[in-house]
Formats: C-alpha cells, sequence, structure tokens
C-alpha cells in the first residue's frame, strides 16, 4: 500500500492521522455484509472509483452506522490551488451517493463513539473483574451467574413477546453481558475465553450451512431441518459420549418449549405422524383416558398426554406452544385485573362477587379488548 495516500488524505482532511486506523479497501469492504472492523474506531477506506462501488459500501456501513453518521470524501487528483490540498467535502452517511466520482477516491468515517464495539465491550467486563473492579463481580462464579442468566433470557423474550423494540435492545444487552461475563470468568479460570466462544459457534454455523458456505444443494426448510439433524448426528457419533438425538435438548426449558423441541428433532428423522389427523385422533384418545382415569397418579398421568399432543397439534400448526399460551396468561391476567377493579369500583372485596357476577365483568374486559 501507497502509505503517501493516507498522508496526503489526512492533510485534506486538516486533522492529524488518529492513533489508531482501520485501513481497508472498498472493494473488500463491498463483499461484505456488516463492516469488519470496530467502529468505535475511525476508518479510512480506500479505492472508491465508481458510484455502484460507492454504494455498495454505504450498504455495509449502514449495517453499524446510522444514515446521519458524518463522513467525509476526499478527491483522488484534485487539488485546491491555495492549500495544495486535495479537495474534501462532508456529508452524512446516507447522501454518499450524490459525492463526484472521479479516480480513485477515499472516504474518512469517523468514530461512532465510544462503547460501540464488543471489543471496547468485553474491556469494561475484564474491567469489572479486575483488581480495582466491583467487589460484587469479583465475586462471581458460573453458578452464582446463573438464576441472572435464566431471568435476562426470561426478560429478553418478554420484550419480544410484547413487540418492545426500545426494551428488546435493552434487554439483549443485559443478556449479553451474562455471556460476556461468563466468558471473562472462564478465562480467569483457564477454561476458555470469548474467542473461543465466538469461533466455537462460527465453525459450528458454517459446518452445519454446507448448502450456504459450501456446494451442498437443498431445496427448502425441510431439506435444511433434515440435513441440520443429519449432521448434528454425525457430530453425535464422533464424540462418543453415548449422547442420543433429544439429550442435547436443555432440561431447563419450560415444559411446553421441551417437548416441542422432542417433537421436533424426532420429526426431522422420520418419527412423526404422516397426516395431521393422526394427531387429532390421539387428541380424542388421551381425552377419553383422561375421563377413564382411576387413580391419582393415572389421571397425572393422563394430563401430562394430553399437553404432549396439544404440542404435538400446535408444532402441525407451526404455532409455538410456549409463546401461544403465555400469551393466553397475559390475556387471562389483563381480564382477570378488570374483574378484580370492577369489584374495586363497587367497594367490594373480590370475593363478595357472585360467579355471574365476575363473568359479566370478565365478558366486558373482553369486549374493551
Amino acid at each position: 500500500m501507497d502509505f503517501s495516500i493516507v498522508s496526503s488524505t489526512f492533510d485534506a482532511l486538516r486533522i492529524p492521522p488518529p492513533a489508531r486506523l482501520t485501513l481497508l479497501d472498498a472493494a473488500t469492504l463491498a463483499s461484505a455484509h456488516v463492516p469488519p472492523f470496530p467502529p468505535d474506531i475511525p476508518a479510512l477506506i480506500l479505492g472508491i472509483d465508481s458510484k455502484e462501488l460507492a454504494l455498495r459500501v454505504r450498504e455495509v456501513l449502514l449495517a453499524m452506522y446510522p444514515a446521519t453518521h458524518g463522513i467525509v470524501w476526499v478527491e483522488s487528483g484534485k487539488w485546491n490551488s491555495s492549500t495544495s490540498l486535495r479537495a474534501r467535502e462532508e456529508r452524512e452517511l446516507g447522501e454518499l451517493e450524490n459525492f463526484a466520482f472521479s479516480g480513485s477516491s477515499c472516504l474518512y468515517v469517523p468514530a461512532l463513539g465510544e462503547g460501540t464495539s464488543f471489543e471496547s465491550f468485553a474491556e469494561i467486563v475484564a474491567h469489572l473483574r479486575a483488581p480495582n473492579g466491583c467487589p460484587w463481580d469479583r465475586e462471581q462464579t458460573h453458578e452464582s451467574l446463573r438464576k441472572h442468566l435464566l431471568e435476562e433470557s426470561y426478560e429478553a423474550i418478554s420484550a419480544i413477546d410484547a413487540g418492545d423494540f426500545a426494551h428488546m435492545r435493552e434487554e439483549f444487552g443485559d443478556l449479553l453481558l451474562q455471556i460476556v461475563l461468563h466468558a471473562q470468568i472462564a478465562k480467569e479460570e483457564q477454561q476458555f475465553n470469548i474467542s473461543q466462544v465466538i469461533q466455537g459457534i462460527h465453525s459450528k454455523i458454517v459446518r452445519r450451512h454446507p448448502h450456504v458456505f459450501g456446494d451442498l444443494k437443498l431445496d427448502g426448510v425441510d431439506d435444511v431441518l433434515a440435513n441440520w439433524e443429519k449432521l448434528k448426528e454425525e457430530e453425535r457419533g464422533k464424540k462418543k459420549d453415548g449422547k442420543g438425538l433429544l439429550d442435547g435438548v436443555p432440561l431447563a426449558l419450560p415444559a411446553l418449549s421441551q417437548a416441542q423441541e422432542y417433537q421436533d428433532r424426532a420429526a426431522r428423522v422420520g418419527f412423526d405422524w404422516n397426516e395431521i389427523d393422526g394427531v387429532l385422533d390421539k387428541l380424542k384418545e388421551e381425552i377419553e383416558e383422561i375421563k377413564h382415569a382411576e387413580s391419582d397418579f393415572e389421571l397425572a398421568s393422563e394430563i401430562g398426554d394430553l399437553f404432549f399432543v396439544l404440542v404435538n397439534f400446535a408444532r402441525w400448526k407451526n404455532v409455538d406452544a410456549e409463546s401461544v399460551l403465555r400469551g393466553t396468561n397475559a390475556k387471562f391476567k389483563k381480564r382477570f385485573a378488570y374483574v378484580e377493579q370492577g369489584a374495586k369500583k363497587q367497594g367490594r372485596n373480590l370475593s363478595e362477587l357472585s360467579l355471574e357476577e365476575m363473568e359479566s365483568l370478565w365478558q366486558e374486559a373482553k369486549r374493551r379488548e
């Protein structure tokens, strides 16, 4: 690389070269889907020689930077006679296509801001665990953080269910903190580090998507899922740990999610009804068995079987059983709260209302939805 280009570019920018800088060829950047550099340090994109290339560069940058992010365009070969500097123009990233294209120009992208890269986040988590960090964080272990990981996972799911994107963004950050904190603890204990975590999932994604990163041809989602299970079966065979197809499903999953995942995995290897009529017949069968249960133990077992078949019916209809039940729970809670408020407005306790009065308020709640 001709570093005189970099020197003259910063002359044109009228700023000293920063202590940290990403230098990247525009064609290399254009071949990516997200910027392959941390956004909390400035970047200089070299070799933009066409509008088409500029638009592709903009598309990649917009995956990380807002359209309003200020950038500076430095035209190659155009010199200002009064200052002997190359021509420069400041715009927002979203306006990149409005620059003039002549020769091979450069694009200066200032840093997005402090704390916007994964590396800076990993640094502050490591700082929390350092001797001069936080006493609470230093005391944590994988075991003590287990409940926090579970809580943050459920809070993220609640944000998804609510369709609250601002809350979703916050909860994903809280969940990321748990993951990076666990990786930092593991690094200190010489178990593994965050780079190994990332490399592991990177390798797994590439390995399990040969239809994307290889030459395998697959037709549709069903073929993809069937091949996914085949690859996982091969991986289990290589591990020689005796684990079966369903052993990878976490025991801590909510029961409905666990049941649906069991059924999904079994179906991918052909263990499934041929038609949904088989599921409906099984539902009827389980209801009859509940009616004829002769002991509490038998009744509990049959109710469990009925739940399992209901989950299977949901799976056949491409419905997530856990999510729809959570939605129904939320709906019940909202309507019941309306019944409670109705009793309070009458100056009465909820237990003082007759079933007919509560049902009337319930129906009113439904009408107001």
